[in-house]
């Protein structure tokens, strides 16, 4: 069995949501850093840069954005002791645009008709109540819908008149579609709240079905992203997934961020109304990620207003990033002297680097054609000879 066979197999077997083919894990491991592309866009993660400010998702039945895993999969996992905890993946390559697939709905924000709307968590219309003389070509164009989408949707035949009063789905009816045959949870209003995964499920199916983005389905879950290349991560059969977040408080999220020089955020100070729910879909980071990186948090407690909340686990050593590390007034981490069994990918995770590339571009070398400067003791493995102080810094790089 090689070594990366058997990385590959320890990590899909330790976390049910995560599978990585030894193909990946070897060319993850193999990535170079041949050039900076201004072009590309990050994502805040999770979300998964965490300080990404987006405008509000619209969901599009006929151009949706689907998806491609960041191959560096090997790199959303570390091991803590015997722990394996989800990397909150900050700074996510925003997925390619992949014709052909299906697409959620636009029916986010305010309707411009004066019937009653019933939204979900992220504000997209799921429901509507017609007014009288309200024809079925006028609600289409409101949402977006084709006539043969809402008459599909409401049990209708296409065209047929609308009375008033009459409460349409925006959304594909219940049950079971191809791509997303599993079972669903719905609240009073019939909002769809959780999904039980089946084989053969898709991200595309998924989405739509439960009428959300990819980017919102990974918000509710506190994940980086949940698109999918070559083989599956989080849309896995049997994996019990969230369609919806909890309320969280209209005041939280406004507080203080501190970005690395990477513009992931690496620390965040709470305002009233600040939680572990706020703080986890807005920087896509779980509630046990959040009281491993601060252990002066407890789960049971409010996080006191003015609390400099740890995203990154920093000062937390963890297996293959035992080393020690320098920082600027603000807590930035600026150098890191490797230790014995250090690897790049986990000296990655554990500064909020976000991806080895960026570790690369810190460290370039300034001749030659290594894409590093820095030592190796094994190639394969990505482990980084010990005692070796390198840059977290790409705008104070070592380049040797």
């Amino acid at each position: 069995m090689s070594p990366d066979r058997s990385v590959a197999e320890q990590l899909s077997a330790a976390d049910p949501a995560l599978t990585i083919s030894e193909d990946e894990l070897i060319r993850s491991r193999q990535r170079s850093l041949s050039f900076l592309n201004p072009e590309v866009t990050y994502l805040t993660v999770g979300g998964p840069v965490h300080n990404f400010h987006r405008s509000p998702a619209k969901r599009h039945w006929r151009s949706f954005a689907a998806a491609g895993l960041v191959a560096a999969a090997v790199a959303s996992c570390i091991v803590i002791g015997s722990d394996l905890v989800e990397h909150p993946e900050n700074m996510a390559a925003s997925p390619p645009t992949s014709a052909n697939t299906l697409a959620a709905p636009f029916n986010a924000g305010k309707s411009s008709l004066p019937g009653r709307t019933v939204t979900d968590s992220f504000g997209n219309v799921d429901y509507y109540t017609t007014v009288s003389g309200e024809t079925s070509a006028e609600v289409t164009a409101a949402f977006h819908l084709t006539e043969k989408e809402l008459a599909e949707f409401n049990g209708l035949q296409p065209g047929a008149p609308l009375a008033p009063g009459m409460k349409l789905r925006l959304i594909p009816a219940p049950g079971p579609i191809k791509g997303a045959k599993g079972t669903a949870n719905v609240d009073g209003n019939g909002i769809p709240t959780s999904y039980t995964i089946e084989p053969d499920d898709t991200l595309d199916g998924i989405t739509y079905r439960f009428g959300i983005t990819a980017e919102q389905l990974a918000e509710a879950n506190k994940v980086p992203y949940v698109y999918t290349k070559g083989t599956t991560y989080f849309v896995r059969a049997g994996n019990h997934i969230q369609l919806q977040k909890n309320p969280v408080d209209s005041t939280s999220g406004t507080g203080t961020a501190v970005n690395n020089s990477f513009g992931r955020t690496i620390f965040y100070t709470t305002v009233a109304g600040d939680s572990f729910d706020s703080i986890g879909y807005k920087f896509r980071s779980t509630t046990a990620q959040l009281l491993q990186y601060n252990p002066s948090l407890a789960a049971d407690r409010p996080i006191p207003v003015g609390t400099k909340v740890n995203l990154i686990p920093g000062q937390l050593k963890i297996d293959g990033a035992q080393g020690t590390f320098t920082a600027d007034t603000d807590g930035i981490p600026q150098t890191y002297t490797t230790a014995p069994g250090d690897t790049e990918a986990q000296i990655t995770f554990r500064f909020g680097l976000s991806d080895e590339a960026n570790l690369e571009w810190a460290n370039h070398p300034l001749t030659g054609t290594d894409r590093v400067w820095y030592a190796f003791t094994d190639m394969r493995t990505g482990e980084l000879a010990p005692g070796q102080t390198i840059s977290l810094n790409v705008t104070k790089p070592l380049h040797k």
